[in-house]
């Protein structure tokens, strides 16, 4: 029988067929029979990827089910601890299944993941020996899983179960795995990560392509489809902004047969997602996947930005605030100011008394997607042990680096071997954490021969980069950035150097410290007289941010309505 092929690549267009009930998945064309046994023949006839109608409708429910067991907070936090455990190196794929499997109980999450990423190879079309093989193991590994909302008996419901965990597997192996590469490529390290995913589900989106066949005739987009015929989806071209509006598209869709919209809506469910009745269920944990996921790509270029002939130029933030403004600004990383986070909890800077409250405002910069690098003081802890345990929490809440110096409350220096001794045990506990070594020679006005010889200690245990805050003296900044191999950090002062100065004499970052916490407290303490005084508090220069404005700084970073990993 000859099947017409209908090409649709307008925005509504898209959407329409997407939420026709009568456009189906089509089988892989070597997916033909229903197949006995645990086998990929069966797997295909039995996952609600490629039914239709009850059948859709019942296994769909199983796939639901099994979601509603897993708290999407819960996959991004496994992934973090998959990181402080060394998996951070393994296939991105292999990576989400591990997560997902653990977090839905399933026994042997590594077993589980080398033999999805077997059966996804194939799953959508293709031959592999080992197909078969790999479907029966996970039959076997899914069957003690626990239940979900459904019968967890080996009969025919039992094996329903297992090709569903098996369907949530393999789409969540191959789609989101993809959209973490497509983030990745595009990712400017300026904007949050929800944000990034945000953007790239709308112009890469993880699958480009959908092909739909009609169970039965059928009417898109004022084209008349009969049953059997072929209907051809592009995705990628609909999902970008200048195409998803009609007056611009040009595509084969067409206004010829109707569809176009005034314009992309960005409160529109991505097209990646599909729509209903298959609109993806696991939106929301795939986005946190992917989020999870994307944090230690982020954090590793973060060590790029040091290798530039423009200095990274780091403002310190206080809280979340201060830093989702600065941010807006266009700042590529923030930093915490060690001084900002005691003075708002009421406590001295440098006395080693703000641990929970870095690592808590870590946790909520880490939540909002910003590439930020925290203060530490000298890790709250001469213990090089309980450094390094520091050092794993802030990784796990998101940070990019740290900073970590060596000097003390009472204004004197650690010995090098003790501060060395913290680097090592940081290197060690949390490879990819940027390790910025500090001395506080110049700092705190002592024994600044030693600077050299402090910095090239720390450097050899394994700092990334090192900081010398108090120094300003352009001779000597130029003759330590020539004598290092990491990257030189210079604190910024109105009568010192300026960032372009600081460039020519080889400094890689510039930190601006508490300047900005103490400006900010400057500016309120003045407003306030200001008032008092009858005067208008407003700066000459404007900038004051409105309730609005400030609301908005504020908002929840994380309300995308998930990532389409799932054709359910």
């Amino acid at each position: 029988m000859t099947r017409t092929v209908h090409e649709f690549d307008r925005y509504e267009d898209v959407r329409a067929a997407l939420a026709d009930p009568h456009l189906v998945p089509e089988l892989p064309p070597a997916a033909e029979g229903r197949g006995e046994g645990a086998s990929m023949a069966w797997l295909r006839a039995s996952v609600s990827r490629f039914s239709s109608g009850q059948a859709h409708a019942r296994r769909r429910a199983l796939v639901e089910a099994e979601l509603r067991r897993v708290d999407p907070a819960a996959l991004r936090r496994a992934v973090a601890m998959a990181e402080e455990s060394g998996a951070s190196g393994q296939d991105v794929r292999k990576q989400v299944v591990c997560a997902l499997a653990g977090e839905l109980g399933l026994r042997e999450p590594g077993a589980v993941a080398e033999a999805v990423s077997v059966v996804a190879g194939v799953y959508f079309g293709g031959e592999d020996a080992g197909a078969d093989a790999a479907v029966a193991q996970l039959v076997e590994l899914l069957g003690d899983a626990p239940p979900g909302e459904h019968e967890p008996s080996r009969g025919g419901g039992g094996l329903e179960v297992a090709a569903a965990r098996i369907c949530l597997l393999v789409q969540a192996c191959e789609a989101t795995a993809s959209l973490v590469r497509h983030a990745a490529a595009a990712d400017d390290g300026a904007r949050p990560v929800e944000e990034l995913l945000a953007e790239t589900l709308r112009r890469d989106p993880p699958v480009r392509e959908l092909r739909r066949v009609a169970a039965r005739a059928t009417r898109v987009a004022g084209r008349e489809v009969a049953e059997g015929d072929v209907v051809l989806l592009d995705v990628a071209t609909a999902s970008r902004e200048e195409g998803a509006g009609g007056d611009e598209g040009g595509g084969r869709g067409g206004a010829a047969h109707g569809g176009g919209s005034a314009g992309f809506r960005e409160a529109t469910v991505p097209l990646a997602f599909g729509a209903q009745p298959r609109e993806c269920p696991g939106r929301e944990h795939a986005l946190a996947l992917a989020a999870g996921l994307l944090r230690p790509v982020r954090r590793t270029r973060f060590a790029g930005l040091h290798h530039r002939e423009v200095p990274l130029l780091l403002p310190n933030a206080w809280d979340h605030a201060s830093a989702a403004a600065l941010a807006a600004e266009g700042f590529e990383v923030v930093g915490t100011t060690s001084l900002g986070v005691a003075a708002a909890a009421g406590l001295p800077d440098g006395s080693a008394a703000t641990a929970d409250s870095t690592v808590e405002l870590a946790r909520q910069l880490g939540r909002a997607g910003f590439l930020f690098t925290v203060d530490a003081e000298s890790g709250f802890s001469d213990d090089p042990a309980q450094v390094a345990e520091l050092a794993r929490r802030l990784w796990a809440a998101g940070a990019a680096g740290i900073n970590l110096e060596d000097g003390r409350e009472d204004g004197t220096l650690a010995p090098v071997e003790a501060h060395v001794a913290k680097v090592e045990a940081i290197k060690a506990a949390v490879p990819e954490l940027f390790v910025n070594a500090r001395t506080d020679t110049y700092w705190s006005g002592c024994r600044q021969d030693e600077t050299a010889d402090r910095l090239l200690a720390y450097q050899e245990a394994g700092a990334d980069g090192v900081f010398v805050p108090g120094l300003s003296d352009p001779e000597r900044i130029g003759a330590l950035a020539a004598c290092l191999e990491v990257p030189l950090n210079i604190l910024y002062t109105p009568a010192g150097p300026t960032v372009a100065e600081l460039a020519a004499l080889g400094v890689r970052r510039v930190s601006l410290g508490s300047l900005l916490y103490r400006t900010a407290l400057g500016a309120a303490v003045s407003a306030a007289r200001a008032v008092r005084e009858g005067r208008d508090p407003t700066p000459a220069t404007g900038g004051v941010p409105s309730y609005a404005q400030v609301q908005v700084l504020c908002s929840d970073a994380g309300t995308l309505e998930g990532i389409g990993t799932m054709s359910t």
